[in-house]
């Protein structure tokens, strides 16, 4: 009777590192770490101070103006803003017990930044293709002093942009309001180019010998390949619109033109004898910045991701 023995081969293995024998951070992580929390804190501390005093009680916020938890809680202030309270109400809040058409103030900014936003995306597109494959005398030339509009501030054209809509007959209009960067801009323009300008030129060829022309090359062919950076714009285009100021509040003047922004600075003005509606104006902020925060949220890691591959760095 044959034993057979066998032999168990028992490999060797380093023993694992336990919790106690890993690599202890660096004091420069731990630093970082603590420097980036501390930014964070910072940037997003606004946000939720809107909130606290949103969900306050505006004739409580005097009371304890320190207070990091809100004052006395209360969705009065949301109330007063989607006009879900009665004038006695409001004034018992501390509100003003104006009204605040804000449903016609939110549809006026979701119309222009739209109108402003399809415009110039499209037109800054063609623009930039233009410059990017076009062939004609000057271009580059065109091109530098175009891009020179870059450090003309905003504020130069203003009234010039504001005499030519009045001559047009667009004054508290909303098309009067969108049409000065209805059309395209030179950021818009240069951070299309420079997409542009990386796409092979043999696929264009290709389809060119196929028999296509530049147009449909352009819309069938170049638009689809660039989807990501004109979203990018398209977001970013929108977020400025949303969030402008000073031109709508130079051409509006009445709630048939008004936008979200305008709106809540006649709202503060619209102050009761106790003092500003603090609670209800911070209410109407949040709610009026709500959109573009989710619409960045949504799309942030696509926006940076197209500044990088465009180039912009």
């Amino acid at each position: 009777m044959t034993t057979t023995l066998t032999r168990s081969v028992t490999t060797s293995r380093p023993p694992r590192m336990g919790a106690a024998h890993r690599r202890r951070p660096s004091l420069g992580r731990v630093l970082a770490w603590v420097a980036m929390i501390l930014v964070i804190v910072v940037t997003l501390f606004p946000f939720y101070w809107i909130l606290r005093t949103a969900l306050s009680s505006n004739t409580a916020i005097n009371s304890d103006p320190t207070s990091l938890l809100p004052v006395g809680f209360s969705l009065g202030g949301f109330e007063r803003v989607f006009g879900l309270q009665s004038t006695e109400e409001a004034l018992a809040q501390g509100g003003s017990g104006a009204a605040l058409n804000f449903w016609r103030y939110l549809l006026n900014s979701i119309l222009v930044s739209t109108l402003v936003t399809v415009g110039q995306v499209f037109f800054s597109a063609a623009a930039a293709y233009a410059f990017a494959r076009l062939r004609w005398p000057g271009r580059d030339k065109v091109f530098g002093v175009f891009l020179a509009g870059l450090m003309v501030p905003a504020i130069f054209t203003l009234l010039p942009n504001f005499t030519l809509i009045k001559q047009l007959g667009l004054v508290d209009n909303l098309l009067g309001i969108a049409l000065p960067t209805m059309f395209m801009t030179p950021f818009a323009v240069f951070f299309l180019r420079q997409f542009f300008l990386g796409i092979s030129k043999e696929v264009e060829e290709a389809a060119l010998i196929d028999g296509a022309g530049k147009v449909r090359v352009f819309f069938r062919l170049v638009i689809p390949m660039a989807a990501a950076p004109i979203a990018t714009l398209a977001v970013l285009t929108y977020i400025t619109s949303w969030n402008d100021y000073f031109w709508p509040l130079m051409v509006s003047y009445t709630d048939s033109s008004r936008v979200l922004t305008v709106a809540l600075g006649v709202f503060k003005s619209q102050t009761p004898q106790s003092g500003t509606d603090w609670a209800g104006l911070m209410a109407a902020t949040l709610v009026a910045a709500l959109p573009m925060i989710l619409l960045f949220g949504v799309f942030a890691k696509r926006i940076v991701n197209s500044i990088g591959f465009s180039g912009i760095k």
